[in-house]
Parts: structure tokens; sequence; C-alpha cells
């Protein structure tokens, strides 16, 4: 620019253009293009096109970047790909990788944005989420499910813990915090990926526990679009923040079930705190949400449902394909009801009755669970089974070293005594007479049903135990005289 000022200077002072040429050393024709330039104002850069091999296949490239944005992360296309296949589709293609990898980075860079909007959430309406979090259980650290029901509009939010992350965990959760809240949410958002349902398009296919549990409490229901995390960024940053706050440090969690009912006081605690945006406690923000809050119906939904199954010879059915679980042996070989909840499977008889409840097993290993109760009397009426069954690996030391050495009808005569004992007063109570009846050395049928009765109508605790000193005074005077 400084020469450019220098021809409008000498311009000014009335040099010709042949003068100002030959001051300034340069051709005519740039002082006279100068000259007549009027705008000297700033352009915007244009980047020049060049041609390039890769045009001819810059829109399939485009097409097949373009369809990946219906497709998992995971699995889409990679520059690698795209040169791969290109070569398969177009075999006297002559671009190099470089070439290629240089157009996929550039187009990913440049491919458009939906963006995201501010997002404005009425009271009443809640997001649901899962999150990962790690307990103690048992002195092993496991990571298990962190269920989260978030309020946007209070930014309050609760914490649940559970072992999968299916519909009778969602509903089993659910139905807990609304018992506790005493009122249900007027809406809920749900992630396209959880396990109450899915959405497809304008299509959702819904979970058909999860639909009787909607229709039970009338609330509704909207899924994310895929890929849409920002739809229910609150719950997702709750997860994070109770995470930190509330699972720091890990917990030792002896009682899942316990420390559930722990969260929800523990949650609330958290309300104290100003909201991010509004300026105000989260607990007075969560009165509006609290009053716009549906009422609950006279009863609440029961988390369960029912599948039928096909027991084998031992009388044990299995779900998910890996885990075993034990109904009675008089099930054998039989198509049978179970209820299965969120924490517990529960086998049933024909006329209803639970049979017997198992701890729910989550995982992809195989597992066997076994209710000794449902073999008693299995073992009872073969009691050469006794030393290779289930039911002898449950009993106390003592109790199996002195079954072992039994006789075939005091044997058979205990365990007799067990199976009425588990009828009347339940397992538990008919294991601990069992055990009273090893010690006194009297292991009939009658022994322990005595044993047991006695344990059940007039149990010996200390602050029961009669002072028998004075009695004995008293007789022992009568004596004399």
């Amino acid at each position: 620019m400084s020469m450019i000022h220098q021809i409008k200077v000498l311009q000014a002072r009335g040099y010709s253009v042949s003068a100002i040429a030959e001051e300034l050393g340069c051709d005519r024709k740039t002082v006279r293009k100068y000259l007549q330039q009027t705008d000297f104002s700033p352009t915007a850069p244009v980047k020049r096109v060049r041609a390039s091999k890769l045009d001819p296949y810059k829109a399939t490239i485009d097409a097949w970047l373009a369809e990946d944005a219906h497709h998992w992360y995971k699995q889409r296309h990679t520059a690698q790909r795209v040169f791969d296949r290109l070569g398969e589709e177009f075999p006297d293609r002559t671009v190099s990788y470089r070439t290629v990898s240089r157009y996929v980075q550039e187009r990913r860079r440049t491919a458009p944005t939906t963006g995201t909007l501010p997002l404005e959430w009425p009271p009443g309406e809640a997001q649901v989420d899962f999150g990962q979090a790690d307990i103690v259980e048992q002195g092993t650290i496991m990571r298990i499910h962190a269920f989260c029901l978030s309020f946007p509009h209070s930014n309050a939010g609760y914490l649940q813990l559970f072992r999968g992350e299916n519909a009778e965990c969602v509903v089993h959760g659910l139905v807990d915090l609304f018992e506790h809240l005493g009122g249900v949410p007027t809406r809920l958002v749900f992630d396209n990926a959880s396990g109450v349902g899915r959405r497809v398009g304008e299509r959702v296919r819904m979970a058909e526990l999860f639909a009787r549990f909607q229709a039970h409490y009338g609330f509704e229901t909207t899924f994310c679009n895929p890929y849409a995390g920002h739809e229910k960024g609150n719950v997702e940053n709750k997860v994070g923040y109770f995470r930190r706050n509330l699972l720091v440090p890990v917990p030792d969690v002896p009682d899942l079930l316990a420390m559930n009912r722990a969260l929800l006081t523990r949650s609330e605690r958290h309300w104290a705190r100003q909201h991010y945006k509004k300026g105000q406690p989260v607990a007075t923000l969560f009165a509006d949400d609290r009053e716009a809050l549906r009422a609950l119906p006279p009863q609440a939904f029961a988390p369960y449902r029912y599948t039928q199954v096909r027991t084998d010879r031992q009388g044990r059915f299995c779900l998910e394909g890996q885990h075993w679980y034990s109904s009675a042996p008089e099930c054998a070989e039989q198509a049978i009801i179970v209820r299965v909840g969120a924490h517990s499977v529960e086998p049933m008889a024909a006329d209803g009755r639970i049979l017997t409840r198992h701890d729910r097993v989550y995982g992809p290993d195989r597992s066997d669970s076994t209710d000794y109760r449902t073999t008693v009397h299995r073992v009872a009426q073969r009691p050469g089974a006794w030393r290779n069954s289930p039911l002898r690996a449950g009993m106390p030391e003592a109790v199996r070293v002195a079954l072992d050495r039994a006789m075939r009808a005091d044997l058979q005569a205990a365990l007799e005594g067990v199976a009425q004992c588990a009828d009347r007063w339940g397992f538990d109570h008919a294991v601990r007479a069992l055990e009273e009846a090893v010690a006194a050395e009297r292991i009939q049928t009658a022994d322990i049903v005595a044993l047991g009765r006695r344990m059940a109508l007039a149990p010996l605790e200390p602050s029961n135990v009669v002072d028998l000193l004075r009695y004995d005074t008293l007789l022992a005077g009568r004596v004399g005289r």
C-alpha cells in the first residue's frame, strides 16, 4: 500500500503518469491502474477452488457420510473404509488415501449441525435416566446401575440403585418415588435406549409392564430423539452430581433395599443449595413441582411381570438364558408361572401360592439359586440323597456332622421333623430347632417338633427367665416342717 499511497500523493502534486512512473521506478500501466481505482476498501478473501482427482467421487462420499448419521456412532465410515469402498465400487479410481482422508476430515468438520435450544420445563415434569456407580458388597467392589429422577424446573432429584437396567427396575424405582412424593409427575422423559421402550421414527414400542404402569398412574411419556442427549441434559448432569456427592467414598451396601430407602432422604438434603440460574433454593422451587403433581391412585402398582417357564427334572427353571432358580421338587418337568421383579424371582404354584423367593441375579455369567425349603420334604422322603443334596450344604457344621453319622431311620426322622417345623414356623426356625435337638442328642421327629413349638410359643429370652430360688426356699421350708 505504500507505493499506491505515493502514487496518489504525486498525482495530487500535479505529476503526470510518466513523471510518476519515472519517479517511483515502476511501469506506467501500474501507475494508470491505481490512478483509475477509486475504492480501496478491504474485501473478503475468496478461496480458490482447484480441480481435484476426487471431484468425480465427492457426491458418493457425501452420501455415505450422510447415511452414517442414522447409524451407531461406533459403526460408521472411517477414512480407510471410504478409501477401500471407493476401490471396490470404482476399480479405476486414481486418488490416494491421503486425498480421501483429507476430504473426509474436512467434511466432518464442516458438517451442518442442528444445534441446541434452551428448553423451558414447566413444574411437574420430570426426566429419567440410568448411570453407573460402584458399591462395596460383601467386601467386593460391584458396578451397579444408578437410577435418577429429576425435575428440571426446580433442579430437584432422587437417586436409587439397581442391579439391572430393565422395565422391572424402572417401574420399581418409580413406584417407590411416587409413593414417597405423594404424587405423580405429569410427564416423564426417557432416553431412547431405556429398558421401558424405544422410539423408532415416529413410532414408540413400549414394554408391556411399563405400558400397564403408565396406564395405572396416567402420566405422559416422551422418548428422546436418537443421539439427542441434550433433550434430557438435566437428569444426565444429576446422575453425575449424585454419584460424586452421595456415593463418595464408595459405600458399603449390605442391604440394597435399605440403601435405597436411605437415599430418598439423603437426596433431599441437597435441595438446600441455590438453583444454578434462578437464584432460589431448590427446595423452594420444588414446591411448584409438588403442587403440579397428579394425585396418586387408590392403590400402588405391583411392579412385577409374570412369565411361564418349563422346569427340569429337579424342578429348576432358567431366566435370561443363564440364571437358574429352584421351584419345588413336585413341580419338576412342568410349566409354571414365575413372578419377576427388580430384586426377586418367585415361582408360583398352580393355585397362585408363592413357592419360594430368590434374589434376582444379573450379569452374563451362569448362576444357580436354590432354596432349601423347597427340597426338605423330598430329602425327607429319600434320606439316601442327604449326602449330596443342597439342603446339607446349607446346614450348620454341627448339624451336618451329626446327621452324617446318624442311622438311616434317625436321619429320616430328623428330616421329617425339620419339614414339619418349616411348614409351621418357617425354614430358619426349623433349622434352629434342629440345632437344639442335635445338641440334646434327641433327633426324632417328635423331639424336633416339640422344640420348634416351644421356641415359637415361648422363646427363652434372658428377660423372661424366671428366678426359681424363692420357690426352692419355700419348698425347703415346708420339707423342714
